[in-house]
């Protein structure tokens, strides 16, 4: 499964994608992108380890994942997800 990372994410991976096992869900996918980096942990997943974090958006196949499943969005190895840090603009 392809997994990309924008913006200051795409730092802190090191990579701009990178392709894992499809885990079950969102919240599984999210865990272990936080053990292989751990500066993930407290942004895209928050502190309890049971949701994502507040400033990131999460897309499953171009599709956010408030309109799918959240966190409980089931993940294929077809799919692609997209990790970006919310931002504002003026």
């Amino acid at each position: 499964m392809l997994v990309k990372f924008l913006a200051t994410y795409r730092q802190i991976a090191g990579c701009k994608s990178c392709d894992v096992p499809a885990p079950a869900d969102v919240l599984e996918l999210m865990v272990a992108l936080c053990n292989r980096w751990p500066a993930f942990d407290g942004l895209i997943l928050n502190k309890d380890k049971t949701d994502k974090g507040d400033d990131v958006i999460i897309l499953v196949n171009g599709r956010h994942i408030e309109h799918l499943g959240d966190v409980a969005t089931p993940l294929t190895e077809q799919d692609y997800v997209v990790i970006t840090p919310l931002v504002a603009g003026g």
